[in-house]
């Protein structure tokens, strides 16, 4: 039994969640990643994994067979390039995921910065617009923001997103401008649509270091932040959304920044990672790269706003699954 192979095949079997899929993935025969798994539990004398019709599980001894194959792969991959390219710094095939918004307005603009620095990584980034496992689909760093209470990955904070509180002159002088959170009670908002939970995001802000949700109007809700924003601009109601994503608007006049007195929550953004993955220097450095990034993005610095402990508010999680 070639070792290397079977551990190879198992990790991505595991990754995949799919015996097939996984074969794909090798260029092996269908047939053979479930020889190959059949194999290695003959060898190591214990059952790795449940299997059914619909799905795969790991026993407790292939969860923790799971985390020593991904350490020891990523040791010999590591290996093999300072061997094979000595002096070439990070190299490798990087799938990277974020949220659309964040992936088109602060980094892509600046990912020429990072291709330069290290050619020899093979960068692949994906826009998520919904929840998903970092293991099932390969990916071996994430940006994600709200809070992330997770055992299984490793988080590296990189911002605080500065929220605001916005609506179109047009909605404004049709309905007049609140004075006062209370005054949102009579007035229209736009909700977004969190894919993550299926609910709605209220409104919320921070009044005398106490988050409050204020319940408003409907006048429709979306699953998109970015049409949501639209939706603010044409006057339908009310928005809360992130500054960077408001910042041109509210330059140009289409929208106006409303109740600055009370300010919304800010959201943490954070790079994360599988926990049980060996954290290799491509993932080290694309992590210090972003952290650069979202450092020095003006859009980003939240002047004058003193962060308390309210991000565990779950309908700012709600919108933060959309940036």
């Amino acid at each position: 039994m070639d070792r290397l192979q079977a551990m190879q095949t198992f990790t991505k079997v595991v990754e995949m969640n799919s015996f097939s899929r996984a074969a794909d993935a090798l260029h092996l025969p269908r047939a053979s990643a479930t020889t190959i798994i059949k194999n290695l539990e003959s060898h190591l004398k214990v059952r790795l994994m449940q299997r059914t019709t619909r799905r795969l599980s790991l026993t407790p001894e292939g969860a923790q067979y799971y985390e020593l194959c991904v350490k020891v792969l990523s040791e010999i991959q590591e290996c093999e390039d300072a061997l094979s390219k000595t002096g070439k710094g990070p190299q490798g095939q990087l799938r990277v995921d974020m949220p659309g918004s964040i992936g088109r307005l602060i980094v892509t603009p600046r990912i020429m910065d990072f291709r330069e620095r290290y050619p020899d990584i093979d960068l692949i980034i994906g826009f998520a617009d919904k929840p998903f496992s970092l293991v099932s689909e390969s990916v071996d760093c994430a940006i994600r923001a709200g809070d992330l209470h997770d055992a299984n990955f490793i988080r590296r904070p990189l911002s605080e997103v500065q929220m605001l509180t916005a609506a179109s002159p047009t909605y404004l002088k049709q309905n007049g401008t609140p004075a006062s959170f209370i005054d949102l009670e009579t007035h229209y908002a736009v909700h977004y649509c969190s894919s993550a939970s299926g609910r709605a995001a209220a409104l919320n802000f921070l009044v005398d270091q106490v988050p409050r949700e204020v319940k408003m109007k409907r006048a429709m809700m979306l699953s998109d932040i970015e049409a949501y924003v639209i939706c603010g601009v044409l006057g339908a109601g009310i928005i809360q959304a992130p500054r960077f994503l408001l910042q041109r608007h509210l330059e140009e006049g289409s929208l106006v920044e409303i109740l600055p007195r009370w300010k919304p929550l800010p959201i943490s953004v954070s790079a994360i990672y599988p926990q049980s993955r060996h954290m290799a220097a491509k993932v080290r450095v694309f992590v210090e790269w972003v952290a650069t990034v979202f450092e020095n993005c003006p859009a980003l610095h939240i002047a004058g706003w003193d962060a308390t402990s309210g991000l565990d508010s779950r309908s700012f999680n709600d919108l933060a699954s959309s940036l």
